[in-house]
């Protein structure tokens, strides 16, 4: 009788040993790997999040860890929702820590001169959890942009471009209201705010015209140039006439060359056809087109042409003779390239 109670507490001990190894050692997530990265979506169940543990080849003993989850109240009827990351060697208790009540890992929301706020609702749906409609859609609430300060017209203007860490399951409502903070930062640093009322120019008019210096040149050094051009063709009363305000009037983004019709394209945006700022960007403005604006270069430049030498930089002209005169240049540097 003694060997068999001995026996028993042998097996039980043996059965509590084991579970302590499986629960509280045995590594869940490989050692001497790379650490993982786990995305547990919104409204997931318990099955649902060990299935998506079992991805990435996570797989704790059920026996064992389902008892635990129970008694550590991790498996909910609606799991905690974000992206986590799981150190090697990490064990089953150390998982469900993790899992339960410990820190998310951030996500690098990156944003580049998009065009359009529908283009950066597709590119930040590329980074967080919702999707490109759920942010396009709040982006199409006009009752919620005009609560925030802008327009359907300026909304492009609250977006600075440059990388953000935030949560994987932030809401679309809680990346607008990111984007707000950051976008009230970054115009009162460098001062920025006195340099824009020093051109009697609010932050969304020099946004616009940034817009407008971005696209009319791919190299940085002149824009500052560019922006001191547009400047003073605002200065004295005269058209604008950028040639990207009838591109993006026309929609007709991969046009190789600006023709008649689409400077006679009868379009707000169309600065050949209206005086002044068109009502909103045209782009995703850069920081360093911005600061060209609110810093242009000083100068008597009121034209300025491509040189059609294949350098992107341009001539620049201060009477239309200087300017019809950098047009020849102009011509005369495709037809030697080949180009009609």
């Amino acid at each position: 009788m003694k060997q068999l109670i001995a026996l028993l507490i042998l097996v039980v001990l043996a059965v509590l040993g084991y579970a302590y190894y499986e629960v509280m050692v045995r590594p869940v997530v490989p050692e001497g790997g790379d650490p993982v990265a786990i995305e547990i979506p919104t409204g997931s169940s318990y099955e649902q999040v060990m299935d998506s543990l079992a991805v990435h080849g996570i797989t704790p003993n059920r026996l064992f860890f389902d008892p635990l989850a129970e008694r550590m109240e991790f498996n909910r009827p609606r799991m905690r929702a974000g992206r986590f990351t799981l150190a090697p060697g990490t064990s089953s208790v150390g998982l469900i820590r993790k899992l339960r009540s410990g820190a998310q890992a951030t996500v690098d929301v990156v944003l580049t001169t998009e065009r359009e706020p529908m283009n950066v609702a597709a590119k930040v749906a590329r980074f967080l959890e919702p999707d490109s409609l759920a942010f396009q859609q709040l982006f199409q609430d006009t009752a919620f942009i005009d609560s925030i300060g802008f327009t359907p017209e300026t909304l492009q203007t609250l977006f600075i471009p440059n990388t953000y860490e935030m949560y994987w399951n932030a809401t679309p409502r809680e990346f607008v209201a990111r984007m707000v903070k950051e976008h009230e930062r970054f115009w009162r640093a460098n001062d920025r705010m006195a340099k824009a009322a020093a051109r009697d120019l609010s932050p969304a008019e020099v946004y616009t015209l940034a817009s407008i210096v971005e696209k009319e040149s791919l190299q940085a050094t002149e824009r500052p140039r560019i922006a001191g051009v547009y400047l003073n063709r605002i200065r004295i009363g005269m058209p604008l006439q950028a040639d990207p305000t009838a591109v993006f009037a026309t929609r007709e983004f991969d046009v190789g060359r600006v023709l008649n019709r689409h400077i006679e394209f009868d379009n707000p945006y169309n600065t050949y056809v209206y005086r002044g700022l068109p009502p909103g960007p045209i782009t995703m403005s850069s920081v360093g087109s911005i600061d060209a604006v609110l810093s242009p270069e000083q100068h008597d430049y009121l034209y300025f042409c491509a040189r059609g030498d294949g350098s992107g930089l341009h001539n620049f002209a201060s009477t239309l003779g200087g300017h019809s005169r950098n047009i020849a240049i102009y011509v005369a540097n495709l037809k030697l390239r080949g180009i009609r």
